[in-house]
């Protein structure tokens, strides 16, 4: 017979008590089942734990030499039932999130603030790599959730809320494009262009916007991160076109930030997880978060 939960906690607090009625109290159980789990206690361990008369009860050799193993037992299982509690309940765990790095150095850290206001005890796992990555780490279960672009996903993979990213050219405030409220298409294939990598998911919709319209762009160079493509741009070597939340693009004072007069210049995006898996609590009200700053 293995050690049950509820006789240990029977035995500690009658030996705490010194007394089986003010124990039986304390427990809110009657005297006689309090008994009993004294007994099935004993029965598992093989000795007698309390010597009893009518007046009074004292702990065993035995049972002295118990007392300590099994409250520090009890402690820790109680412990363990507390955290497994808090887990379930939302008010604790870990968030895991692999994201876009528009998403990780825009909206995200307010969101981070705003929920652990609500949720103090909750840690961030955060993850910000393309989105090409995002999916195969939601994929291979190292993130719980992502944050991803394009429109492209697998069957492995559940569309938990949708939304969209519209798209900016970014140039010097001296630039010809600058003096413009509205960009076409021709002019932004008419400029040098500096777009994040091929793989990136701003690249994919670039491209297609592009190849739709029927430009053959003058691609000057392909860094693989935003920042150093508003740094190329910054030094002359042409234009670029981010998301205008793009951190990088809202922090420059020497750059200006223009809507593309074309719809194909939107980047869709997608909050997902790995379909068929449950969502710790603390993700699921996290996810409820991201999808009202989404909409």
């Amino acid at each position: 017979m293995d050690l049950n939960l509820r006789d240990i906690r029977a035995f500690v607090t009658v030996a705490n008590a010194g007394n089986f009625t003010r124990a039986a109290v304390r427990l809110h159980l009657s005297q006689p089942a309090l008994t009993v789990q004294i007994r099935r206690l004993e029965e598992t361990v093989g000795a007698r734990l309390f010597d009893r008369n009518s007046r009074s009860v004292a702990l065993t050799q035995t049972g002295r030499e118990l007392l300590p193993l099994l409250q520090r037992s009890l402690d820790d299982m109680e412990r363990v039932l507390r955290d497994a509690r808090a887990l379930g309940e939302g008010s604790s765990g870990t968030v895991r999130l692999a994201c876009l790095p528009t998403f990780a150095a825009s909206a995200l850290p307010d969101l981070i603030q705003m929920f652990r206001k609500r949720v103090p005890q909750a840690q961030f796992q955060i993850r910000d790599v393309v989105a090409s990555t995002v999916n195969a780490l939601v994929r291979n279960e190292e993130a719980d959730i992502g944050l991803t672009g394009g429109d492209t996903f697998d069957a492995a993979l559940e569309v938990l809320v949708e939304g969209a990213d519209r798209l900016v050219v970014v140039c010097p405030k001296d630039h010809a494009l600058a003096r413009k409220r509205r960009v076409s298409v021709s002019d932004v294939a008419a400029s040098p262009l500096v777009l994040t990598a091929q793989g990136t998911s701003v690249r994919s919709v670039v491209d297609a916007a592009l190849e739709q319209a029927g430009c053959a762009p003058d691609i000057a160079c392909e860094p693989t991160y935003m920042m150093t493509a508003v740094a190329m741009v910054r030094g002359g070597l042409g234009v670029t076109i981010l998301p205008a939340t793009a951190r990088e693009v809202l922090a420059e004072r020497d750059l200006v930030a223009r809507p593309i007069d074309d719809p194909s210049f939107v980047r869709p995006i997608a909050l997902i997880k790995k379909r068929g898996r449950t969502l710790p609590r603390v993700a699921e009200d996290f996810v409820a978060l991201i999808a009202k700053r989404m909409k």
